[in-house]
């Protein structure tokens, strides 16, 4: 069985029966988000140690691709401790993210004070989310979409489960689903899982990882594809990406300036209004402005 997504029986729905209403939109406009966010294989206790006094906005451990079999056990063990240590769970402390290999880590792991979140890996339908959820009450969600068939059903899996907190692609699988050999063959799936998650009122997808830690020219182009797309933020491998993933996704000083004159200007008239340049600003466009300010640190 891979990942978590265990195969359920589909839970049977009314065509007629009204739609749950969405949750309002979580991103508050004077609230950072997270920029950087770290994997570290779960079977190094040592390397998690490092990893979360890196600098990096969330830590997450690793209990899927990067563990051997022979040690997936061990990997859950030393999680489990990690996240029991009243240090980890302590106030202000590095949130504490863990992709799962399957059911048993997630049984394991489910009640632990210092789990910020669980990472579901290769998910590809809504039933494999309530799934988890339901094992797992109250602990924040991120299912990875890494197929065609996620990709497909990208909006339903965003908004499965209140638990959900935020969706993302796993590439690599990805990649090799689709027989994509160009970095550019992505771009439809890194899209869609923008606008699912926008649909359903979550934060924007986290790019997925780059994979040579050397080539950090490369990670700041591949890094601003992933802006211009919509996304936020970006998965590292390796600490000496985080700083060039934070410069590449923080507003530019003409973005700041721009986001500070809009925001200025709603000050004075709360409806729509034209700015000095003919542009035409509406309460979107505001609160776009002051999410940008919240980005730069200056809201």
């Amino acid at each position: 069985m891979t990942g978590c997504d265990t195969p359920l029986p589909p839970r049977p729905q009314d065509p007629a029966a009204p739609l749950p209403p969405l949750p309002e939109d979580p991103r508050p406009d004077t609230v950072r988000p997270p920029l950087t966010w770290l994997y570290v294989p779960g079977d190094r206790p040592e390397v998690v140690a490092k990893a979360l006094g890196s600098g990096a906005d969330v830590v997450i451990v690793d209990l899927e691709d990067a563990v051997a079999p022979g040690r997936k056990e061990y990997a859950r063990a030393a999680t489990a401790e990690l996240l029991g240590d009243p240090v980890t769970a302590a106030a202000g402390a590095v949130p504490v993210h863990v992709r799962v290999h399957g059911e048993d880590d997630v049984l394991a792991l489910a009640e632990l004070p210092g789990l910020a979140a669980f990472r579901l890996p290769k998910i590809t339908h809504a039933v494999s989310v309530h799934h988890v959820a339901a094992v797992a009450p109250g602990v924040p969600l991120y299912p990875l979409l890494e197929s065609a068939l996620a990709i497909e059903h990208a909006y339903s899996i965003a908004s499965a489960h209140h638990a959900v907190h935020g969706i993302a692609l796993g590439e690599a699988d990805l990649r090799a689903d689709l027989g994509v050999r160009e970095d550019a063959g992505l771009d439809f799936s890194r899209g869609r899982v923008v606008v699912a998650a926008r649909a359903a009122a979550l934060p924007p997808p986290v790019q997925s990882v780059f994979p040579d830690v050397r080539d950090l020219d490369g990670l700041w182009t591949s890094c601003a594809r992933g802006r211009a797309l919509g996304m936020l933020g970006r998965a590292a491998i390796h600490p000496r990406q985080l700083e060039v993933i934070e410069r590449a996704y923080l507003p530019t000083a003409r973005e700041v300036e721009e986001a500070e004159r809009i925001v200025a200007a709603s000050a004075v008239d709360e409806g729509a209004l034209a700015l000095p340049d003919g542009r035409f600003v509406d309460a979107a466009v505001v609160a776009s402005a002051r999410r940008t300010l919240a980005l730069a640190g200056r809201a």
